[in-house]
C-alpha cells in the first residue's frame, strides 16, 4: 500500500514509518491539514491515516475538502477523541474507519488493508502501464516485458509519478517534492535516482522508455511518443 499519514506528532509518525516500511509500504507524512489536503489531492495513495487535532487545519476539515473535491481515496481518522459523538461526526465527515489512540500498530495495517480492498473491489489491482512496463500500485511490484523489476522505495515512486503522467512531461520541481516534500537535499540526488532507475527500467532492454527533457524534467513513454533525448 501507498499510505499518507496526516499527523503533527512526530513520534507517532516515525514508528507508523518504521512499522509499514518494514512490510514493504510506502509512506508520505504532512505534519498539518493544509500539507495533507495538498497531497492527498496532487498524489495517488491507496489510503490516508488522518488525525482529528492539526494545525493550519483540523481532519474534519480536510475530509470535507476532499469529498467535495470528489477525491475517494480510503480514510481512517486515527486520534484520541473517543467520544461516540466524535466518532459520528467523523464518519460523517467523510471517514471510511474511525480508530482512537492508543491503538496496537497490526490493527491499524488490518484496518487499512480492509478499506483499502473494499474501495479497490477486493483483490482488484490497480496498474498503471506504458509500453511493456506495468507497476501495479496496490502489489508495488514492478515489471517489463514479464520480466520483474527490483526497485528501491525512491525509484519506484519516481516512477508512479512518471508513469501516473505519461506521456506527458514531470518537472524536476514535481519529481523532488515526490521524493522530499519541501525539504530537497542539496546537491543533484535527483538525477542520481533517475539514474538508478533507468538501470533497472532500460537497463536490460533494446527499447529506452525514460526520456529527458533539457530544463523541463523527465517523462516516460515509448519512442514514438517521446521525441526527446534519453
Amino acid at each position: 500500500m501507498r499510505l499518507l499519514v496526516v499527523e503533527d506528532n512526530r513520534s507517532l509518525v516515525a514508528n507508523l514509518f518504521e512499522y509499514f516500511e518494514a512490510r514493504g509500504h510506502v509512506l508520505d507524512a504532512a505534519p498539518d491539514g493544509r500539507t495533507g489536503l495538498h497531497l492527498a489531492t496532487t498524489q495517488a495513495y491507496d489510503a490516508i491515516v488522518l488525525d482529528w487535532m492539526l494545525p493550519r487545519m483540523d481532519g474534519p476539515q480536510v475530509l470535507h475538502a476532499l469529498r467535495e473535491a470528489g477525491q475517494g481515496v480510503p480514510v481512517l481518522m486515527l486520534t484520541a477523541r473517543d467520544d461516540l459523538p466524535d466518532k459520528i461526526a467523523g464518519f460523517r465527515a467523510g471517514a471510511d474507519d474511525y480508530l482512537t489512540k492508543p491503538f496496537d500498530l497490526p490493527e491499524l495495517e488490518v484496518r487499512l488493508e480492509a478499506i483499502v480492498a473494499r474501495a479497490t473491489g477486493r483483490g482488484r489491482s490497480r496498474v498503471l502501464e506504458v509500453a511493456d512496463l506495468r507497476l501495479d500500485l496496490s502489489s508495488l511490484e514492478a515489471s517489463r516485458a514479464g520480466r520483474r523489476l527490483h526497485l528501491y522505495p525512491a525509484c519506484r515512486k519516481l516512477l508512479e509519478v512518471l508513469m501516473q503522467a505519461s506521456p506527458a512531461a514531470v518537472t524536476r520541481e514535481r519529481m523532488e517534492h515526490a521524493l522530499w516534500g519541501d525539504s530537497p537535499p542539496d546537491g543533484d540526488m535527483l538525477r542520481s535516482h533517475v539514474y538508478e532507475l533507468r538501470q533497472s527500467v532500460d537497463g536490460p532492454f533494446p527499447v529506452k522508455l525514460i526520456q529527458t527533457l533539457p530544463r523541463v524534467g523527465y517523462r516516460i513513454a515509448p519512442p514514438a511518443d517521446a521525441g526527446a533525448t534519453s
